[in-house]
């Protein structure tokens, strides 16, 4: 089966080296239905409004290409739960028959504080098994990249799932073998219904995949679900499946 006709997609888009001006934004942010657009002139900052819009963007042009539907017939209802997003590329990944969660990390050296102060910002987020596996890295910089790998997953499965930024982050670990085989524990428990991935995508940034079954959705998510049945099978060999390759694209 196709890209074309599966229904799975990994998109990504470099925004900075995009820099448009006033009229171009605006005719850009026209592409948008009127109720999207004040979530984008919500933010000061260009590179903000910049996120913002080709977040929305590249969610219209997914359902274009998956189901088909002309661009302005379009109407993408939002739950309650917000998603977060950071760094120079904006990205979007789908799936036809489970929870799919992406997420992108900006690698940067913290500033005023050294490593270990900064990551023990993160702490609380952290388990005990985490903590010591990123503090037992090596160097300060690949101290930083390890954390931000346990990091990238975190917020990947997070985003799968469908809930917000209060969702305990210190309840999940993550276990690998050189980050291959990647599992889950969700309160101490591990759960074999997902698959995660990360990608180096340059020296600066990385993403991660994360693949689960429709079940472990937050309850608002799992109600847009209602209609959808899966067969078992087809989901296990869903997540079994090879993982995808990131498509880039220009602005």
């Amino acid at each position: 089966m196709t890209e074309e006709t599966s229904g799975v997609r990994r998109w990504l888009v470099d925004i900075a080296r995009w820099r448009p001006s006033p009229a171009q934004f605006d005719a850009a942010a026209a592409l948008l239905p009127p109720h999207d657009r004040p979530a984008i002139y919500r933010f000061v900052k260009e590179d903000d409004r910049k996120r913002a819009l080709f977040s929305r963007l590249l969610q219209y042009s997914l359902v274009r290409h998956v189901l088909h539907i002309p661009f302005r017939q379009i109407s993408i209802c939002r739950t309650p739960e917000g998603k977060p997003y950071l760094g120079d590329y904006v990205g979007i990944a789908s799936e036809p028959l489970c929870l799919v969660g992406l997420d992108i990390v900006s690698v940067s050296k913290p500033q005023g504080e050294t490593t270990t102060e900064f990551i023990s910002n993160f702490s609380s987020y952290l388990t005990d098994h985490e903590w010591s596996c990123i503090v037992r890295a090596g160097t300060p910089t690949e101290v930083l990249t390890e954390f931000y790998r346990y990091w990238c997953l975190k917020e990947a499965f997070v985003k799968a799932i469908g809930a917000g930024v209060g969702f305990g982050l210190h309840r999940l670990e993550f276990h690998h073998e050189h980050w291959t085989n990647i599992s889950i524990h969700v309160d101490g428990e591990l759960s074999k219904k997902w698959r995660f991935w990360i990608f180096k995508l340059d020296e600066m940034h990385m993403a991660s995949i994360a693949k689960g079954h429709p079940e472990d959705a937050v309850s608002s998510y799992k109600e847009t679900l209602s209609n959808a049945i899966v067969a078992e099978e087809q989901l296990r060999s869903t997540l079994e499946s090879p993982e995808e390759a990131f498509t880039f694209w220009t602005v």
